[in-house]
């Protein structure tokens, strides 16, 4: 017994002395029954003020007029605890709010003993707890009122559980139509099927974010350009619970981007047009001086086959150089073009036997035209051009076969079209499409496929100038012009060009034969003095008498003066304060029969508005061959044309002292350079092999006597340089010359014995290199 009472002694000082719980006793009524100094602390009452009342006045009067302490002993009673929370009230009326558990307590033959209560002031613990519900429901509200962004709440597995205001409307779903649907939903189909939804989800589950930006779909099929961010929820104990997913739709930013990018691109290509405007201008002069020349030498050498063979070749250059100076005119969109209005499908079929040998038996030309395909106003001789460059473009990307398509069609760019595509206005178009089957084109690739001189060919296999040209093309025409291209699944590259009303033009027969003149007089205004000396002399050749004149005011001096004149034959881009346009208006009033052409290796903007010669104006660019020139001034000048009087051949050179014995190796790749060293070094007395490429050098090499190899830089299976290390290691007696465009890329090889020839360089250059190369060994 004393030990028992010892320990209920113990007991009731331990809870006597708690202070931070309100622990006493009830009596089976209600009334106080014991008062603990915890109970004295927070509810105020001494113990002799509280001992006997009933418990029922720590309640507040609604709840005491509501039942609930009865209530809480009844729970008590029957259910063995009752526990809750609420407000009470303290002896100075003070309310706080407490934590109540109420045991009931039973004697030792199980009759109620009364009832074991404890409360606990957790006031501070209550206020912070609805601070941060508040909390949440501000930042809930928040939420739900922000409507530039898209803000919800995704399951583990990616399920939407929550749904705002700018969920609403940038992707248009009511939280009816999307909570409980998978975020995927928002997805392109092939971003479905490419597996991106899954992706991204694992990036925010391995690394707590993930973000990106990309494609999405509204509620109405729509597409917009999306920011997203997406964050894993874990809770306490570190467990995924969801995740938060926030996102933007950034279209019109996306939009200013690509605008301000497409801006920098074109101002490139401006810069880069004018560039080779300006250059071409100069290149076309040249070849003018050269080909006039050289064609005005074609009567000295008659009868003499080996001087017309190397007056061909050189013509063919020429010619070649024309046709790189004028794709770089197209690229600048500074090409004279004269648009008729066409059905291009007719353009297009006439071309089918032209493509398909072009591109060879291996790949399968299919051309589709339109049925009632509408009329366009384009230069049927440029659209040509472009239809040849894209289907050689087209088989050079399939070199094992493979199938170019040429489609004509109709077609609408509308306003959501255009809004993304600048430059581009709203209409009727008609569609070229050229798809190939080949390799296509990697992004960074594809990103400068249209500037001048970028290529993937390998050296001496492209210029780089066929897109350029086709691009510069069907913008200086007002169209439009697109690329589409994926690695591996081919390319396809389409042309737009504004549809016309106008019934179709016939287009006129190609005036073939030979050179006609005529007995007319043709001033010549000119200020290049090479030029105007080859011009005088080709229309001289051709019977016509000839004025010639430096610049405007003095060709307007002679005109002044009384001389009759049938045709005014002006270059466009004329010196001094007197423009050749007003050359011509004020000639034509001293002479209203006067004829008018012009002539140009850069026309700029003097005869040339809109991409297009202005109307009634005629040009003959530069440079021209003699049958060409003799064409235009007939049909200008009209009436018959006389056969131009033939020249008198010049004797023959003599030949030169051959150089005996010795052997020389051309390796060259191009079989008109081929053809030209050999003659020449023939003619001079050396034994001469030829190599088209590398390999087959080699093993000539290996087989013949060599003394010495002319190597060019650029061949197709190896570069110069590297063939000329291996002639020098395997056949050290063999004297090296190389020959080419790149004279600075070997000029560091100081482990080889090696004479460099800069191209173009000349007969003799190419003698005493050899001699040099033969004298070395």
């Amino acid at each position: 017994m004393p030990s028992d009472f010892n320990a209920q002694r113990r007991a009731q000082l331990l809870i006597e002395r708690v202070a931070d719980y309100a622990i006493y006793m009830l009596n089976p009524d209600g009334t106080v029954a014991s008062w603990n100094a915890g109970a004295r602390r927070f509810k105020g009452y001494a113990e002799h003020e509280i001992l006997g009342q009933h418990f029922s006045r720590f309640y507040t009067e609604q709840e005491r007029a509501a039942g609930m302490p009865a209530l809480a002993l009844k729970t008590a009673l029957e259910t063995g605890r009752f526990e809750a929370e609420g407000w009470r009230v303290r002896k100075d009326g003070t309310r706080f709010w407490a934590s109540v558990v109420i045991d009931p307590i039973y004697d030792d033959v199980g009759d109620l003993f009364g009832f074991a209560k404890i409360t606990r002031d957790i006031t501070d613990k209550k206020l912070a707890r609805d601070a941060l519900r508040r909390t949440e429901e501000q930042f809930r509200l928040l939420i739900e009122s922000v409507v530039d962004y898209a803000i919800y709440m995704l399951s583990p597995e990616g399920v939407v559980t929550t749904w705002n205001a700018g969920a609403r409307k940038i992707k248009g779903y009511t939280a009816e139509e999307i909570v409980g649907s998978h975020f995927s939903c928002f997805y392109t189909e092939e971003d479905r099927r490419n597996g991106l939804p899954a992706q991204i989800l694992a990036r925010a589950r391995t690394d707590g974010r993930a973000e990106a930006e990309g494609r999405r779909v509204r509620k109405d099929g729509s597409t917009f350009r999306a920011s997203v961010v997406i964050d894993a929820i874990h809770d306490p104990d570190g467990k995924l619970v969801g995740f938060a997913k926030i996102t933007r739709d950034i279209t019109e930013r996306a939009q200013l981007e690509d605008a301000r990018e497409a801006l920098q691109h074109a101002q490139r290509l401006e810069a880069v047009g004018k560039l080779t405007g300006g250059v071409a201008h100069d290149f076309n002069n040249i070849l003018q001086v050269i080909g006039g020349s050289l064609q005005l030498l074609s009567g000295t050498v008659a009868g003499i086959p080996a001087a017309q063979r190397y007056l061909s070749m050189a013509l063919t250059a020429v010619d070649r150089g024309g046709k790189l100076a004028a794709q770089l005119l197209a690229f600048a969109r500074r090409q004279p073009l004269q648009p008729v209005v066409l059905n291009a499908g007719r353009v297009v079929r006439g071309l089918e036997d032209l493509v398909q040998r072009a591109v060879g038996e291996t790949v399968e030309v299919e051309t589709a035209v339109s049925a009632s395909l509408w009329n366009t106003l384009v230069d049927p001789h440029q659209l040509e051009n472009v239809v040849l460059n894209l289907a050689i473009n087209a088989r050079d990307a399939m070199p094992d076969g493979g199938k170019l398509t040429i489609e004509l069609s109709n077609t609408m760019l509308d306003d959501s079209y255009v809004s993304a595509a600048h430059e581009v206005p709203p209409g009727q178009y008609v569609l070229l499409a050229i798809s190939d089957t080949g390799t296509g084109m990697v992004p960074e690739v594809l990103a400068r496929a249209v500037e001048p001189f970028f290529t993937t060919k390998g050296e001496g296999q492209g210029t780089g100038l066929g897109l350029s040209m086709a691009f510069g093309f069907v913008k200086q025409s007002g169209g439009h012009f697109r690329i589409y291209s994926e690695v591996g699944h081919g390319t396809t590259i389409k042309a737009y060009f504004p549809r016309t009303l106008e019934s179709e033009q016939l287009l006129p027969e190609p005036n073939a034969g030979e050179a006609r003149g005529g007995t007319e007089t043709i001033l010549v205004v000119e200020d290049d003095p090479n030029v105007q000396a080859t011009v005088v002399g080709m229309l001289g050749d051709l019977g016509y008498h000839v004025l010639r004149a430096d610049n405007a005011e003095m060709a307007l001096a002679v005109l002044r003066a009384g001389v009759r004149c049938d045709l005014l034959f002006t270059d466009v881009v004329m010196p001094g304060p007197v423009k050749s346009t007003e050359l011509a208006r004020q000639a034509k009033m001293l002479l209203p029969s006067l004829k008018v052409l012009y002539t140009s290796g850069y026309t700029q903007n003097a005869i040339i508005h809109g991409g297009r010669l202005d109307p009634g104006v005629e040009l003959l660019s530069k440079p021209y061959r003699r049958e060409k020139l003799a064409s235009k001034v007939r049909q200008i000048l009209g009436g018959q044309a006389a056969q131009a009087p033939a020249r008198a051949p010049k004797p023959p050179r003599a030949a030169q002292a051959p150089e005996q014995g010795k052997r020389v190796l051309l390796i060259e790749d191009d079989a008109q350079a081929r053809e030209l060293y050999r003659d020449i070094l023939q003619a001079a007395g050396y034994g001469v092999a030829e190599a088209p490429s590398a390999a087959e050098a080699l093993d000539m090499l290996a087989r013949e006597r060599i003394d010495v190899a002319v190597v060019d830089y650029s061949l197709p299976d190896l570069d110069g340089l590297s063939l000329a290390r291996r002639i020098a290691a395997a056949h050290p007696g063999v004297a090296l010359v190389f020959a080419s465009g790149y004279g600075s890329l070997v000029a560091g090889a100081t482990d080889l014995a090696v004479r460099v020839l800069t191209k173009p360089f000349t007969d003799l250059q190419l003698k005493e290199a050899v001699l040099a190369a033969v004298a070395s060994r």
